[in-house]
């Protein structure tokens, strides 16, 4: 497990390491890289760099596949708010990428749990997820897993907490009553599935959670903790989202820093055992 503490913007990060990843792998049509995406604020300029990077010729998504971690229950695919919307607007409609490799769950499905297990099965028939992208909620939920999932849960409906529906107000005129109450998410287990893991939080609203993730054990009531079971799995955050550390995390991190003032980042690893 990595935690990368960098005052970078965290887009252009995460965007020059996906560049860097897609580029490496050398995808063909037979061969694809498979990316798994999120949604929401925190990655919003993840999407604007990667839209510079193939307007500047450095990166192509012909030969990408993408499957997105979630979507609303009870939005229509083109309501602004969809996250199918969301990721025409800020990557689908913007690149080279065929229409044909971007995966969404629909949320509009008769039979919702259906719906899932055919998510689960498209996974699996492209060989898996290459890189899994996400971001992390204020109560250290990733994807819709909200505290108390179980970390080896698949593909499935779930409830939203008030927390999540407060939090994503901002997105809905500032007003709970227009926020779905369900979603249709990945699970843990589909995200551990993935070769790599790569996690954005910043801010202090997101500070407990990391410092619950860079703090002993792994808990189903701070889902984000699940990241330690993966052998290839990074949390990238901002400095402002580091303000809970642990005494010992926090001292770690203030003697690299101190060491080299002016790097792009500075990391801290460990390995858990259950």
């Amino acid at each position: 497990m990595r935690l990368v503490v960098t005052k970078m913007n965290l887009g252009l990060w995460a965007a020059a390491y996906v560049k860097e990843k897609i580029n490496a792998f050398r995808p063909t049509p037979e061969k694809p890289f498979v990316l798994g995406l999120p949604t929401g604020g925190t990655v919003v300029d993840l999407y604007a760099n990667l839209r510079l990077f193939y307007k500047g010729g450095v990166l192509r998504f012909k030969d990408v596949v993408t499957f997105n971690m979630d979507e609303y229950v009870g939005l229509p695919k083109d309501h602004p708010q969809s996250y199918h919307s969301y990721m025409k607007l800020n990557l689908f409609n913007e690149v080279d990428i065929r229409p044909a490799n971007c995966h969404l769950l629909n949320a509009q499905a008769p039979d919702l749990r259906q719906e899932c297990a055919r998510y689960e099965d498209a996974i699996r028939r492209v060989g898996g997820i290459t890189l899994f992208l996400g971001g992390v909620g204020n109560n250290g939920h990733i994807a819709f897993n909200e505290p108390g999932s179980a970390l080896d849960s698949r593909t499935r409906p779930v409830d939203l907490t008030p927390s999540t529906i407060q939090a994503n107000a901002r997105f809905f005129l500032n007003d709970e009553s227009r926020v779905p109450k369900q979603a249709l998410t990945v699970g843990i287990g589909t995200i551990l599935d993935a070769q790599e893991l790569l996690f954005l939080a910043s801010g202090t609203a997101k500070s407990a959670a990391v410092a619950r993730l860079a703090s002993p054990g792994i808990t189903p009531a701070c889902p984000l903790t699940a990241l330690k079971r993966h052998p290839h799995a990074t949390l990238l955050v901002d400095p402002a989202a580091c303000v809970q550390l642990g005494t010992t995390a926090r001292e770690k991190l203030d003697a690299l820093m101190r060491a080299e003032p002016h790097a792009e980042h500075w990391t801290l690893e460990w390995t858990e055992k259950e």
